[in-house]
């Protein structure tokens, strides 16, 4: 329940002894940067924003939330679309100055404090000529796209960065401090690898490195909307046969008045085609070969560059500060009738900002059998997202409208086990669908390391009902 009275000082100095980080108050110059969050849909006030400094910190914020009956956000990067990251009236245990990133490159594994971002992570590891799956937006925070799942360019020829996910260090909702790997806490470690923040506060990541770049072949097409309905059947038949190094979507778009845009696309309707090939740029000029010879498009981006600008090539259209409501879905097929209607849904967007995209799955995701991790559905064929963006908060309702339409108007062709991550919809249905048979197994571990549901601010797993009853921190009401 959220407190409906501030913090007194009194209060607050209980936490500044034992707080090597910043408090930060309603009324202090910085209290309004430090709440905002990348979904300006969400404008919460919370009592206190903890900005912890260490493991010490996270694990007297907490303490401090339990003594105080508080609710509890953990913020990373600040990405989730539901606005998870951020709280009224309670405590936000903001992770942002935690950016330590410690690259063993012998053993090619990275480990990682939770407030770092993709963009943080990449230019570190590709000092050393080496990546993991990370987000498509650099300024994703870690930690909630990893404990989501972690879907990115590299999936299909490395897996999710849960995939990846060797070990992490959590403290719990008790307070205490464990470790998850294969070897420790294996229930934890299965349920962390898709089951997101319901378990704890993630203090340290060990992640699995590949080679990768420093330079791909790698950039986008650029269509007109005219095209789009022929289009995306030939990006369909190409992706069925492309490698594993074929890192691809596409997207539905309004094309920005930009230098790097014909003239004749500024400001219209447009469909770009993102493609890299994760190996050598000689082989990559054959493999993509015919994706950049199809139409011909109006503009062929696709060149030799750092992995790191590719990383980068989604951040102009998907900057903080703007509204979001997000809907995602798995397809069991991407027919003919399925591509008319991602057309029809596409040219009938409600907002310039607004984007449909289609991103092929398969590959090293799907070799990983569904029930490995608590995230299942890796053998869906493909997946779209529906990013419903505008600026003006007096609109949401027509552009909420068209992203919850766009999902009805596909469901012939979607199957349960989306990404939690990528929909606004957090519903408990929607929950449940999602985890499938493997939705009980993470009420066991809701059970056994949060049974008052401290962590409910996520794409939350209830305890059952015993375990509320007589775990040891407050229930959120």
């Amino acid at each position: 329940m959220a407190r409906l009275r501030p913090l007194d000082d009194e209060t607050v100095r209980a936490l500044t002894g034992a707080f090597a980080g910043e408090l930060v108050l309603p009324g202090a110059p910085s209290y309004d940067e430090a709440r905002a969050v990348f979904n300006a849909m969400w404008d919460r006030r919370p009592a206190l924003i903890a900005q912890c400094a260490s493991v010490g910190d996270i694990v007297a914020a907490l303490d401090f939330a339990r003594a105080n009956d508080l609710e509890v956000a953990v913020r990373g990067g600040g990405h989730s679309v539901p606005g998870y990251a951020v709280c009224e009236g309670g405590i936000v245990v903001d992770l942002r100055p935690m950016t330590g990133i410690w690259v063993d490159r012998e053993r090619r594994v990275a480990r990682v404090q939770p407030g770092v971002t993709w963009g943080d992570f990449d230019r570190e590891t590709q000092l050393h000529g080496l990546a993991t799956t990370g987000g498509r937006v650099s300024t994703t925070g870690i930690s909630g796209h990893i404990l989501g799942s972690g879907s990115g360019w590299l999936e299909r020829k490395f897996g999710l960065a849960a995939d990846n996910l060797l070990a992490a260090d959590l403290v719990t909702a008790g307070g205490e401090l464990v470790r998850a790997s294969e070897d420790e806490n294996a229930d934890l470690f299965w349920g962390i690898r898709g089951g997101g923040g319901n378990f704890g506060v993630v203090t340290s990541f060990e992640l699995r490195l590949h080679p990768v770049g420093p330079e791909l072949l790698a950039g986008m097409v650029l269509h007109p909307a005219e095209r789009a309905p022929e289009l995306a059947r030939f990006y369909r038949d190409f992706m069925h046969d492309a490698p594993d190094e074929v890192a691809s979507g596409m997207a539905f778009a309004t094309a920005p008045a930009a230098p790097f845009v014909p003239t004749v696309l500024h400001d219209r309707p447009a469909v770009a085609v993102y493609a890299a090939y994760v190996g050598d740029v000689e082989e990559g000029e054959e493999v993509l070969r015919p994706l950049r010879e199809w139409g011909p498009p109006d503009a062929d981006l696709i060149e030799p560059m750092p992995y790191t600008a590719f990383q980068t090539i989604l951040d102009a259209g998907n900057a903080p500060g703007m509204h979001n409501y997000w809907w995602a879905e798995n397809f069991r097929e991407v027919g003919d009738e399925a591509i008319d209607t991602l057309v029809e849904r596409a040219a009938a967007a409600t907002s310039p900002l607004t984007q449909l995209l289609l991103f092929p799955l398969g590959g090293a995701l799907a070799r990983v059998p569904n029930d490995a991790t608590a995230l299942g559905g890796r053998d869906a064929p493909w997946q779209y997202h529906a990013l419903a963006v505008w600026s003006d908060a007096d609109e949401s309702d027509v552009h909420i409208a068209w992203a919850r339409d766009t999902a009805e108007a596909l469901r012939p062709w979607t199957r349960p086990g989306i990404y939690l991550n990528y929909t606004s919809d957090d519903s408990e249905e929607r929950v449940r669908e999602t985890y499938g048979e493997g939705y009980e197994r993470l009420v066991a571990l809701k059970d056994k390391y949060d049974p008052r549901n401290v962590f409910c601010l996520n794409q939350n797993i209830k305890p059952s009902r015993d375990a509320a009853a007589h775990g040891p921190a407050a229930p959120r009401e």
